[in-house]
């Protein structure tokens, strides 16, 4: 009774000794002390009660995780080894399955179309590590896996979930297997992959061209871009026409042909004797008009509208990636006897660390699809166009301040404008479209994210969206080399300590400087604000 009395007097005393002053401002700070006083003497008043009656041994289970054995931490490496492979960023391969990793897991997962848990099943690390293994083999059928898709070495794991090999066994969507075929034979005598030819306009025409019922096919090797089907005159054309055992390839040479360019019984299909060209009734030719004075005579030359045709990253990184995987892995510092091969590969393996970046903001966008994405992204890499052209010929001081101008007068958060970007670059990257990705690099690098300088070298250096410049290329790698020695957190494949060390030195031996020389830090005296983003 003693107790309660010493308690309920000091409860009394704490409550009296507030100052009126506080009462009302400090009402939190009053209840919060007053609370917890009287918890304290209800506790404490319970407790001795309890005691009193009863005393209980209370025995609680402590369940200690066993520490894991060599071969699961072997395991564990090899796990997240292979996802830094794929462009899953786990972070360094210390056999620890920790935070990062488990989110890497989750990429993978959401990539192969499983339940993005954190959790490999069985299965799923099987087929993770089988792709692994079987890619780091290589060998001709997983260079042709690699080589006819725009994934990269990503096109192993599909290739490993699907169970599919180089050849092709089932047709695309709609096509026959044969028809499918001579496809990713066009595909692979040129830059564009497969999935970018069929996309193109007359590349495949349908009809019915020898009147059975039945859909034929025309392919018009022209618009793959590449000579290998051409002469001096006309392309190879590709006509299947069905049969009751299949469809037939007949290979005949025409420019621009066209349904009715063909005659067609059964399975064989020839060209169609072109007319003689007859004056109609009652029609005198006109006279040529005499050339002036001073004017070359005869002289009529043909006037094509073209323009200049545009190098495919895409298809670059796939040959890139084969070659990789066939050199047995990544350049490294002790054997950059090749500076353009080995800035490629980085140019390469940045672009998948983007790609899979922008996929997991995209992947959060509500109401969004593909389309009206790519759509958004090709306006904002027509609004980056003029910065872009600029590149060849303004320091990235001058550059990085123009774009500063842009990101203050946008109207935009630079939360909004840091996710604006890795969307386009993503979305650039994945369709190949040049100004939104590297219009992406740049608006990032302007945002204070240095680091990003590093893929405007890497367009400079490859010519991809912009001319290709050595000198450039190495004032923007400089950029990004200055801030990750100045502390700046990496942003692609962060767990690979020597890869920034590669780009400096290959890109000082491409614009032929001596390799034993460190890069200088860059000094591009930029006024542009820095903001600090949100996660």
């Amino acid at each position: 009774m003693a107790f309660k009395r010493i308690t309920g007097a000091a409860v009394m005393t704490a409550m009296l000794m507030v100052p009126v002053s506080r009462a009302h401002a400090g009402d939190e700070f009053v209840g919060g002390l007053v609370g917890g006083l009287i918890g304290g003497a209800i506790g404490s008043g319970i407790a001795n009660q309890q005691r009193q009656k009863t005393r209980t041994t209370r025995t609680r289970t402590v369940y200690v995780q066993p520490r894991a054995t060599s071969a699961q931490r072997q395991t564990a490496r090899e796990i997240q080894t292979s996802l830094n492979y794929f462009g899953f960023n786990a972070g360094a391969a210390d056999g620890v399955l920790g935070g990062q990793s488990r989110a890497a897991i989750s990429r993978y997962q959401g990539y192969m179309g499983y339940p993005a848990t954190g959790q490999l099943t069985e299965y799923e690390k099987t087929m993770l590590l089988g792709a692994y293994h079987r890619a780091l083999a290589g060998g001709a059928e997983v260079n042709q896996i690699i080589a006819k898709s725009n994934e990269g070495a990503r096109a192993v794991l599909i290739a490993q979930r699907d169970g599919t090999t180089g050849t092709r066994t089932t047709g695309y969507a709609g096509l026959p297997l044969s028809v499918s075929q001579a496809v990713d034979e066009v595909a692979d005598s040129s830059d564009p992959s497969a999935e970018q030819l069929l996309q193109r306009s007359g590349f495949i025409q349908l009809a019915d061209l020898n009147g059975d019922g039945s859909t034929d096919y025309i392919i018009d090797t022209a618009l793959a871009g590449s000579s290998f089907w051409c002469n001096a005159s006309q392309c190879k054309t590709m006509v299947f026409a069905s049969t009751s055992d299949g469809y037939r390839r007949n290979d005949l040479l025409l420019h621009a042909p066209k349904p009715d360019s063909f005659d067609c019984i059964g399975g064989t299909c020839q060209v169609k004797a072109a007319p003689a060209a007859q004056p109609e009734a009652n029609t005198m030719m006109a006279k040529a008009e005499e050339p002036e004075a001073g004017a070359t005579a005869g002289l009529t030359l043909p006037v094509f509208n073209t323009a200049p045709k545009q190098k495919s990253l895409s298809s670059h990184c796939s040959k890139v990636n084969l070659l990789t995987s066939a050199n047995g892995g990544f350049t490294t510092v002790s054997d950059v006897s090749n500076p353009d091969f080995a800035l490629s590969e980085q140019l390469c393996l940045t672009r998948t660390y983007a790609v899979a970046r922008g996929e997991d903001i995209i992947a959060s966008v509500q109401g969004a699809s593909q389309a009206a994405i790519e759509q958004q992204c090709d306006a904002f890499g027509a609004s980056m166009a003029g910065y872009i052209g600029s590149l060849n010929s303004k320091s990235p001081k001058a550059v990085l301040n123009e774009v500063s101008t842009l990101v203050l007068n946008s109207g935009m958060t630079p939360e909004q404008l840091r996710t604006t970007a890795q969307i386009c670059m993503a979305s650039g990257y994945q369709s190949d479209k040049m100004p939104a990705a590297l219009g992406g690099a740049l608006l990032l690098t302007a945002l204070g994210e240095r680091p990003y300088a590093e893929l405007v070298g890497h367009h400079l250096h490859g010519g991809f969206g912009t001319d290709d410049n050595a000198d450039m290329a190495l004032a923007w790698y400089e950029v990004a080399i200055s801030a990750l020695d100045g502390g700046a957190a990496p942003v692609f494949a962060p767990s690979q300590a020597e890869r920034i060390d590669v780009v400096r030195k290959a890109a000082l031996g491409l614009a032929g400087h001596d390799v034993t020389t460190p890069v200088p830090a860059a000094s591009t005296g930029s006024t542009m604000p820095v903001f600090t983003l949100s996660e």
